[in-house]
């Protein structure tokens, strides 16, 4: 039975990391930290286990693995101080705010032999794992171009906070590109099987605001042109300024059919053949904030396959060394934004 400890017990905490470790048999909860003891204390009267006063006498506590759920500054030394303790550690997205700290993070994980994943759970959604293997198959032929969107009202609708530190660039770094970007380039490669090797990018403030009136200090929208090693382009648009229903959707267009997933309410895969034949398939739903935050939890697999991992010792699909090559393309999505030009990335 593997002992659990969470650092940072915010809203991804309350709604996602905890919830879904307690309906897994094989580990149970047994320590949590957060800067507001209160809301260590809440999660300790729900789950069990202590709640403890600093991160070292959390990591110090006994426990085998531990989720990473701080503000995106705090990533890397928070996880490298695990991995050095041999605790294995689950990390929140982005993996951390410069390449060197995610090279480090990835670098000291291999070092220890320890599991270092990433809660890419777009991986896991069964539409997109479907699509993967129809890709892989060549149903839809080469793939040509795509286009993939994700977003929603913004964090404020997920954390109730209008002043959330995912505003501020000295705490997150980035905005809707690191937030929601990091998901949908993650995403590209795994259904894409390859790497995208250049991005020219534009990052826009367009409307959040913090309580005094003033623009947020990091991106509401981001809009990213992706070429992979195939000569594969496309788009790829996030954006925290969808005051409606939540788009999260992506479309591969290959020489022989189109795949659409979660572009259709009722059907979260759609494959258009060029004979004019269209498969329909109703296989499950992605988890999204109103969901989360509404009582309509929907389970994300990601608990699921870190504990699989630190169990087996197997590398999941959603391991750090995967989360590396995203974040190398986020990086340089920065750089194209400051200096209006494309960049190549270095593989």
């Amino acid at each position: 039975m593997l002992r659990i400890g969470i650092i940072g017990c915010g809203k991804i905490t309350q709604v996602r990391h905890a919830p879904e470790y307690a309906e897994n048999s094989q580990c149970r909860l047994t320590a949590f930290y957060d800067f507001l003891p209160e809301r260590a204390r809440d999660l300790v009267a729900i789950y069990g286990g202590q709640a403890y006063d600093s991160v070292d006498a959390l990591l110090d506590s006994g426990v085998d693995a531990v989720s990473v759920c701080v503000a995106n500054a705090d990533h890397a030394a928070v996880s490298i101080k695990a991995l050095q303790k041999g605790v294995h550690v689950l990390c929140e997205k982005p993996m951390a705010t410069t390449l060197a700290d995610c090279e480090t993070m990835a670098r000291t994980a291999r070092d220890n032999n320890l599991t270092l994943m990433l809660g890419h759970n777009q991986r896991l959604a069964k539409a997109h794992v479907e699509a993967r293997k129809r890709v892989e198959a060549g149903e839809i032929g080469q793939v040509i171009s795509f286009h993939t969107t994700f977003g929603h009202p913004g964090p404020e609708g997920w954390t109730g906070q209008k002043n959330s530190w995912f505003f501020d660039k000295n705490r997150a770094a980035f905005g809707a590109l690191a937030d929601l970007g990091i998901h949908k380039t993650d995403l590209l490669h795994y259904l894409l099987g390859e790497s995208i090797i250049s991005v020219k990018s534009t990052f826009r403030t367009l409307d959040k605001k913090f309580p005094d009136g003033t623009p947020i200090s990091v991106d509401d929208n981001a809009f990213c042109i992706y070429r992979t090693q195939s000569g594969a382009t496309g788009q790829m648009h996030v954006s925290w300024t969808f005051y409606g229903q939540e788009d999260n959707s992506t479309i591969l267009y290959g020489t022989k059919g189109i795949l659409r997933c979660y572009a259709d309410p009722t059907y979260s895969l759609i494959v258009e053949h060029a004979n004019g034949e269209t498969e329909k398939l109703a296989l499950d739903e992605l988890t999204t904030n109103e969901k989360q935050t509404t009582g309509g939890r929907v389970s994300t697999g990601v608990i699921d396959t870190f504990i699989h991992s630190v169990l087996t010792g197997e590398k999941s699909v959603c391991d750090s060394r995967e989360a590396l090559k995203a974040m190398r393309v986020i990086f340089a999505a920065e750089r194209s934004s400051l200096e209006d030009q494309e960049m190549i990335i270095e593989q």
